[in-house]
């Protein structure tokens, strides 16, 4: 068969997912393995978050809210602006799709740090628009070489902060300085999916500059800090022009029932969120000790993970680690040959994890 396929969608690398769990402990004969790849939430979902997802199981027979009402209500009262301004998505990786396809044409051009999150590119490609990669600096988003980039043809900037996989934040003074030098029309996209993490206090925070003349998108996901990735749910904030022609083109039940439904009771459950923050910094603070003891460079991190400089070819690290039963991402693909990338998992797990590293290391 012959299929005449834009070249843009041919030459869109598909994102590689990690394997589940069972194949990897099928294929490598191990089992008791832990998981500390996808920078996931080691202690699960809210109570009351899988309280609310049983019970909305009755209803499974309907469909879904196609506006997320109730959802998105509590997410207006949790930041502060009214429910026009937010978007569901299925997962924060749908309103990027959104964003490219609705606002971007052949011959737009984006910029994308890089490395940073592998779907800006792929939806930016998919949607025919060009991607123009600005590298980072000393592991962080360099906005001045943001800026170097922009031509007439610059429709869309995304920031990823903190950014994927380098936990690097960008600052309140820096993000002010640059979208006061945007031009108009430009679009800027903050992905905020690890915000919850953060504790440098001069991290910016994108909610706060929505209403700024520079067109403006945060992304917010549940998956992370909430322990909800496997239901697929994540919003964003932006003008409320730009919602309007998302929503001209959302799918009407893009979110299903369950997703709406764990998502609104982790929202409440502010007690779960605080274990889980305190968990994920205790756990870094104990990484950090462990790692400096053993003379392990390591980058410290505004997320719930972090890079370490194993000093040897990372790819060789994972399976020496992986035949541990300690799953861990090699950063080679992302241009960092000696380095891998974890999350902070339970306090057991961190332990083996190092157990497991030391051993791979000697």
């Amino acid at each position: 068969m012959k299929l005449s396929v834009p070249d843009y969608i041919l030459s869109i690398k598909p994102y590689t997912p990690g394997k589940p769990l069972e194949e990897l402990e099928r294929e490598y004969g191990i089992d008791d393995s832990i998981k500390l790849a996808s920078n996931e939430n080691p202690i699960g979902p809210s109570p009351l978050a899988v309280a609310a997802i049983k019970e909305s199981t009755k209803k499974l027979n309907r469909y879904p809210d196609g506006s997320g009402h109730d959802l998105i209500r509590k997410i207006s009262n949790h930041i502060g602006f009214s429910p026009q301004h937010i978007v569901l998505g299925n997962g924060s990786d749908e309103i990027i799709g959104m964003l490219a396809f609705a606002m971007l044409q052949p011959g737009d051009e984006v910029i994308l740090p890089v490395p940073s999150f592998l779907m800006y590119e792929i939806m930016v490609r998919g949607a025919g628009a060009t991607p123009v990669f600005a590298p980072l600096t000393s592991l962080s988003i360099d906005l001045e070489e943001i800026k170097k980039k922009m031509t007439s043809k610059t429709r869309m900037i995304f920031l990823c902060n903190p950014n994927n996989p380098t936990g690097t934040v960008i600052s309140k003074k820096d993000f002010e300085n640059f979208i006061q030098e945007m031009p108009s029309g430009v679009i800027v996209v903050v992905d905020e999916a690890y915000i919850e993490f953060v504790r440098d206090q001069n991290c910016v925070k994108s909610l706060e500059y929505l209403d700024n003349i520079t067109p403006l998108v945060t992304l917010r996901t549940f998956s992370k800090a909430y322990g909800l990735a496997g239901l697929r749910i994540g919003y964003g904030v932006m003008p409320l022009e730009i919602a309007d022609i998302l929503n001209r083109i959302r799918l009407p039940f893009n979110t299903n029932s369950l997703a709406q439904a764990g998502a609104g009771a982790a929202l409440e459950d502010k007690i779960f969120l605080e274990k889980v923050i305190s968990l994920v910094h205790e756990g870094l603070d104990f990484l950090y000790n462990a790692l400096d003891s053993l003379g392990i460079n390591y980058f410290p991190t505004q997320t719930n993970f972090f890079l370490i400089d194993v000093r040897k070819d990372a790819d060789e690290i994972y399976e020496d680690m992986l035949r541990q039963g300690v799953i861990v991402r090699s950063m080679k693909s992302y241009g960092y040959p000696n380095y891998i990338r974890i999350n902070v998992g339970l306090h057991e797990e961190n332990v083996r994890f190092l157990k497991a590293l030391e051993k791979s290391l000697a």
